[in-house]
């Protein structure tokens, strides 16, 4: 009896080891079918804008990649939130992802709460582009370059009017950090998106604005906008003698401010699943046809892997975090 009892014990010991031995197989296994169903991707801006347009034409390079169709689903809501927590709640098995984006950080910053933490529950996967931001006056404006604008301002304290897009988007907190950086007093006035700012521009209801540089090509291509200044590392291929802010020195030696966008899965996603979808995105993002097609969209293809994504989230709601309680921004 004894003996049967210790065979059986001995088997079951056997068994049990065979599983654990085989369950980081299975996963690697898992990783490797994946994916087994269309992946869906939610971009919490309207269709047709420039994160749009970078999701969808990654989606389909990425559907012809891996063998599975790629859907764009669009949900656009206040500070991304809706796209987010659906995402969050989806299971995690890489068939649900998310276009981050700086807005992501702004929204963890500016949000008193959130259904979801953003640093714990989603892991990013790669960042993809970036977008410029530039400095812009009206062509017909009083100014001709970004050291004309930062001295009237400090000998007008106050009488500076610097146009955004709504309060808490990357845009308008770019231009508070604008104005901190360069040490001056200005009045920051948010508009209902980039058409009015451009056109209170034009109007000189206001003197500057800043922006997300790609809509306002056709406006400076026409003569109708001037660049000052790009707020990011370096100058832009299209606009060779536009300067960065870097380039004033001083304060603005280690200034660099850009709007970016990303892919991001739930957090508990297989670390397999995750590097799967890594690599397969490097070689998308490393593309010729991919860089032109974003290229003439003025946007800046750029990626990073996943440690490198979440370092740049975690930085950015560290940023903006900063940003906002520095400028009693009040928070939503």
């Amino acid at each position: 009896m004894l003996t049967s009892l210790n065979t059986s014990l001995k088997c079951w010991g056997t068994s049990f080891s065979l599983i654990f031995f085989f369950l980081p197989l299975t996963s690697f296994v898992n990783a490797q079918n994946f994916p087994i169903k269309p992946i869906k991707i939610l971009v919490p801006n309207a269709a047709g804008g420039a994160a749009d347009i970078t999701a969808r034409t990654l989606a389909q390079k990425l559907s012809d990649s891996i063998g599975q169709q790629v859907i764009i689903e669009n949900k656009p809501t206040a500070g991304g939130i809706a796209a987010a927590e659906q995402v969050a709640k989806s299971d995690p098995d890489g068939h649900t992802l998310l276009l981050i984006s700086s807005g992501t950080a702004v929204s963890a910053a500016l949000f008193k709460s959130l259904p979801f933490d953003t640093l714990k529950d989603f892991t990013p996967i790669s960042k993809l582009a970036i977008f410029d931001l530039v400095v812009a006056v009206s062509e017909n404006g009083r100014f001709k370059n970004i050291t004309e604008l930062i001295s009237y301002a400090k000998s007008n304290p106050g009488k500076l009017n610097i146009g955004t897009p709504q309060i808490g988007t990357t845009q308008n907190l770019a231009a508070e950090l604008f104005v901190f950086t360069a040490g001056i007093s200005a009045q920051i006035i948010p508009f209902n998106g980039t058409p009015p700012v451009i056109n209170a521009l034009r109007g000189n209801n206001i003197d500057v604005m800043i922006d997300i540089l790609g809509p306002l090509i056709p406006q400076i291509k026409g003569n109708l906008l001037r660049p000052l200044a790009l707020m990011g590392d370096k100058r832009f291929s299209l606009l060779p003698d536009t300067p960065t802010l870097r380039e004033l020195g001083g304060n603005f030696t280690q200034l660099s401010v850009a709007s970016w966008n990303g892919l991001a899965a739930p957090s508990k996603t297989p670390k397999d699943v995750i590097s799967k979808l890594n690599y397969e995105i490097q070689l998308i993002l490393n593309s010729k046809d991919f860089i032109t097609k974003l290229s003439d969209l003025n946007v800046t293809v750029q990626g990073s892997t996943s440690e490198q994504a979440y370092d740049l989230l975690n930085s950015e709601i560290k940023r903006w975090g900063t940003v906002i309680e520095r400028s009693k921004i009040e928070k939503q």
